[in-house]
């Protein structure tokens, strides 16, 4: 069954490489939208049912809130590596061609075998997640939340686990993009 893909990107020279590199090595059916249509994205975008959104950085910061329940079926096409796990995949612009034709096959193989994580955040911890993503330090998150500084020790290191997410600008990012925190 061949993959169904929606191609939002800021700049058409980009959507059209990715179009053309799609539908060639994976006889993909592709969309592409526009900058210009990107006002009626959402009503567009939420009207198909595809199997994967391929999109820049740019346009998804733009449209955080309406792609963010789409995380699943979202390619990110960055500049650089992401330094932390995210809940999509992406795509390093820079990379050979084969580097990215493995990519998109990989990523186009696990998404049938795709399962979910067992990553689920208790209210306790996401409570501390949005305080560290707001760049408050243990004593504050302490303070605000009326616990001890061992207890939000405690938290971090549960979060961290569960996420497999070190740094703050990782759980940042991570918090940012699962809307717990608005940008």
């Amino acid at each position: 069954m061949k993959p169904s893909v929606a191609i939002i990107c800021s700049d058409s020279i980009t959507s059209l490489g990715i179009n053309a590199l799609l539908r060639d090595h994976f006889n993909a059916d592709t969309t592409i939208i526009t900058p210009a249509q990107q006002q009626m994205l959402a009503s567009y975008a939420m009207s198909a049912d595809f199997d994967f959104i391929m999109i820049d950085e740019a346009v998804l910061i733009q449209n955080l809130s309406y792609f963010l329940p789409y995380r699943n079926k979202l390619i990110l096409l960055t500049n650089s590596a992401l330094e932390h796990e995210t809940d999509f995949h992406h795509l390093l612009r820079t990379a050979s061609l084969d580097s990215i034709i493995s990519s998109v096959s990989k990523i186009f193989k696990s998404a049938s075998k795709a399962t979910p994580k067992d990553n689920h955040l208790s209210t306790r911890e996401i409570e501390v997640l949005k305080l560290v993503a707001e760049g408050k330090l243990n004593k504050e998150i302490a303070k605000e939340l009326n616990i001890s500084i061992n207890t939000v020790l405690t938290h971090r290191k549960n979060i961290t686990a569960k996420l497999g997410i070190k740094s703050v600008s990782g759980l940042s990012f991570y918090a940012l993009m699962n809307g717990f925190v608005k940008p």
